[in-house]
């Protein structure tokens, strides 16, 4: 540096060419115990002469939660209706002291699993020193969820220069983090295999965490017990969609508002969509009943403006479908045929001429798992909303070949 306004001495010249010269010297983080650091902690003791050191993360044992982090939860419905028993379940489950408590919610697509676990959780915020949701239905959705935590824990870890610890880095940090400390709630939202939380459940010996998941089975190694969520009762369904026809229109027609909510199996999904779209054309529930019966295909798949178009009764189970058939094609050929029948009572012998016994057992099995069905040693009961939506065709555009399914 030079003091003063007079011209540069040669030696002076030399030096300030030669540091025009230099390259930005900077080092990446070797791994995951450090941070790479730049020009932005010159002078710190992470700086020495011209080398840039990497400044190793801090252990997540040292690490506390800011003195107040709002829940990371979808927004409070103020539509939510019922579920008392429910809630009243999940506060004894969770209620458990010592060690990690894990509870898993279960049952078919659309019935309220995710609505009633942020219902919870934002409920008991308080109790909890961090409240954090991930969507973990995969393995990559949960490592992203979990690289999100340690990124809000220490924000450094994000920064894109000089450059950010990688995500699989990052996750794996959240999950020491998650072993070190209590006090915590992690909401694992629609799980698709419990495979993909396994090793995060397991390694975490204090805490809660809530799953919710359309699967029934394949949890005895990770939760000591389920909750099964049904459908609502035929008062709750019809107050739910009263709440959303007539909120700010108390002259709204709800004639009919009965009937239509038996014909949806007092389903939440379908309630919703069938009271937003009554509320947007100012139908009455008897008038959007009519065309629900007249074209299915078009009601089931038709959410109204404003609401998310990949959250409709028909688009929920068929991607369910889709999953299935990548592991058991009979399982979704069986259900097209269990449609056209009566809804409750099937006798399982009806289906022994389709296939052999063990691929006949196996489809039927996993239609259960995923709560399409209900099954016992000798009858199957179908949701009557599953068959109305099981008739009618599949209107997506056909894929290529080379696509997969999601």
């Amino acid at each position: 540096m030079r003091l003063g306004r007079g011209a540069p001495s040669p030696d002076e010249a030399g030096r300030d060419d030669e540091q025009r010269e230099q390259p930005d010297q900077r080092v990446e983080a070797p791994g995951p115990g450090a941070i790479a650091a730049g020009g932005d902690i010159v002078n710190s003791s992470t700086h020495v002469g011209d080398v840039y050191q990497a400044a190793p993360l801090p252990r997540p044992e040292e690490v506390e939660p800011p003195a107040w982090t709002p829940p990371t939860l979808p927004l409070r419905t103020t539509m939510f209706v019922g579920r008392d028993e429910e809630l009243a379940e999940l506060d004894a489950a969770l209620a458990e002291p010592g060690g990690v408590v894990v509870q898993a919610l279960h049952g078919l697509g659309g019935v309220g699993k995710s609505t009633l676990a942020a219902q919870w959780a934002h409920r008991h915020a308080d109790a909890h020193i961090l409240t954090w949701w991930i969507t973990a239905d995969s393995m990559a959705a949960v490592t992203s969820g979990l690289a999100d935590l340690a990124g809000m824990l220490v924000p450094e870890m994000t920064r894109s220069m000089p450059v950010a610890v990688a995500q699989e880095e990052r996750a794996a940090w959240a999950r020491r983090w998650l072993a070190a400390h209590t006090g915590w709630l992690v909401v694992l939202d629609n799980v698709t295999e419990p495979a993909d939380v396994a090793e995060l459940v397991t390694s975490a010996p204090s805490g809660r965490f809530l799953i919710t998941s359309r699967l029934r089975e394949g949890w005895y190694d990770l939760a000591p017990a389920l909750i099964e969520l049904d459908a609502l009762s035929a008062s709750e369904a019809q107050e739910l969609l009263a709440r959303i026809v007539a909120n700010g229109r108390p002259a709204a027609d709800l004639d009919g508002a009965a009937e239509l909510c038996a014909e949806l199996g007092h389903l939440p999904l379908a309630v919703k969509q069938a009271g937003a779209y009554i509320r947007q054309t100012h139908l009455s529930p008897t008038a959007y009943l009519e065309l629900l019966r007249t074209d299915p295909a078009a009601l089931y798949d038709q959410a109204a403006r404003g609401a998310d178009p990949q959250r409709t009764t028909a688009r929920i189970w068929r991607l369910t479908l889709d999953h299935l058939a990548t592991t058991t094609p009979l399982a979704g050929d069986l259900l097209r045929i269990l449609a056209w029948w009566a809804p409750e009572d099937i006798p399982r012998s009806l289906l022994v001429p389709l296939s052999d016994p063990v691929q006949l057992a196996a489809a039927l099995g996993d239609l259960a798992a995923y709560n399409m069905i209900n099954l016992d040693a000798d009858t199957i009961t179908v949701h009557r909303l599953v068959q109305a939506v099981a008739r009618t065709p599949d209107t997506r555009p056909v894929k290529d070949e080379g696509d997969g399914l999601h």
